[in-house]
């Protein structure tokens, strides 16, 4: 399980992407009859699943609106997707969820209607980094789950747990490693500037970025896999063919209840933090239902039933929770995180796909 609804063509393959199509929930008939519904995007598969079994039914419960599910495309496809529709004054989905990259490209589009905070009272109990704003400060999408990418090894491989992401530099781990293949999936720039030079501020300036790709070209020995498929990685970590390297904290942690010899590790320089946002189509006519569920969502007692069932961290603060420690510590972390400069990606996506061929991956 897990959930990478990155839109990079990973992620949501370990959610069973098959696009089911989309799946009226059961609603009883007076309900139907009141008009009142939402089409909700979500990533297919095991996440849908998830939100069909354990969300959408109890948010009908409590408001009267029935929810049409959508599953989405992997990659920037749904985005594509919602332009042309919006173009036509179409929404194939009222709200969807979005990778934090397509938000930002939604937005040079004006795709996202803004939502009015004044409606969404639950988004003051939000983590700050989760209020997506277009650069005039109105509010593009509200953070809807996140999740974190951790330094994973093999237990029997690796008694003693790495306590930093320098691991992946030290040459005993020679032959060791399994990476994120994509340079706009794995965040290893932002895990190199934390770890080895001073913070990711580094990444404003092509000058930095250059030397954050110097710099991690230096794993290259120790790199045996660059994975695009997380299966193959999850068996070889599994087996300790490749005892260590970067994935997915829940997804791990499962994989761990299940017997198998396998941890992750928040590094010292924290994990990486990284989210999907519910985002308004411009097109959409159902502003007012898609205000109620966004601010539903944002609930904590919703976003702690998510942490418990879907393997996402919360996106609100932590002392509004209702948690245990060993909740908390099965989805999250306090250990301030590494935050993705997700700008860099949409604004110079193509000089980093080139160095990232010619220096790390290639």
């Amino acid at each position: 399980m897990g959930k990478i609804f990155n839109m990079q063509p990973t992620r949501r393959a370990v959610l069973g992407a098959g696009l089911a199509g989309a799946s009226m929930l059961a609603m009883p008939s007076i309900l139907r009859a009141q008009d009142r519904s939402l089409k909700v995007g979500v990533y297919g598969g095991y996440f849908k699943d998830s939100f069909d079994k354990n969300i959408f039914p109890e948010f009908t419960k409590a408001t009267g609106i029935a929810i049409e599910s959508i599953a989405e495309p992997t990659g920037e496809a749904w985005l594509v997707q919602l332009e042309q529709a919006a173009r036509a004054g179409q929404a194939p989905a009222d709200v969807s969820m979005m990778s934090q990259v397509a938000l930002l490209k939604g937005q040079s589009t004006e795709l996202w209607a803004p939502l009015d905070m004044a409606k969404i009272g639950n988004a003051s109990g939000l983590i700050d980094t989760f209020i997506n704003k277009y650069p005039d400060g109105r509010v593009a999408g509200i953070g809807a789950v996140s999740w974190y990418i951790t330094l994973v090894t093999n237990i029997d491989v690796y008694p003693e747990a790495p306590t930093s992401w320098a691991a992946l530099w030290d040459p005993a781990n020679a032959d060791k490693l399994g990476l994120l293949a994509l340079v706009s999936n794995s965040f290893l720039l932002e895990v190199t500037a934390k770890t080895h030079l001073g913070g990711t501020d580094i990444l404003a300036t092509e000058e930095g970025i250059l030397q954050a790709f110097e710099k991690l070209a230096e794993v290259k020995p120790n790199v045996r896999l660059w994975y695009r498929d997380e299966a193959q990685f999850e068996q070889s970590l599994k087996s300790g063919e490749i005892p260590m390297g970067q994935y997915y904290h829940d997804v791990t942690g499962l994989a761990a209840a299940d017997g198998h010899p396998v941890r992750s590790t928040f590094p010292k320089e924290g994990g990486i933090l990284d989210s999907g946002s519910w985002a308004l189509s411009r097109a959409s006519e159902k502003v007012e239902e898609a205000h109620i569920f966004i601010d539903y969502m944002c609930q904590p007692a919703v976003q702690a039933t998510l942490s418990r069932k879907v393997g996402t961290s919360p996106t609100v603060k932590r002392d509004l929770l209702d948690l245990t420690a060993e909740e908390f510590d099965a989805v999250s972390s306090d250990i301030d995180p590494i935050i993705p400069r997700y700008e860099m990606y949409q604004q110079k996506s193509d000089f980093l796909n080139q160095k990232w061929t010619e220096m790390i991956a290639g």
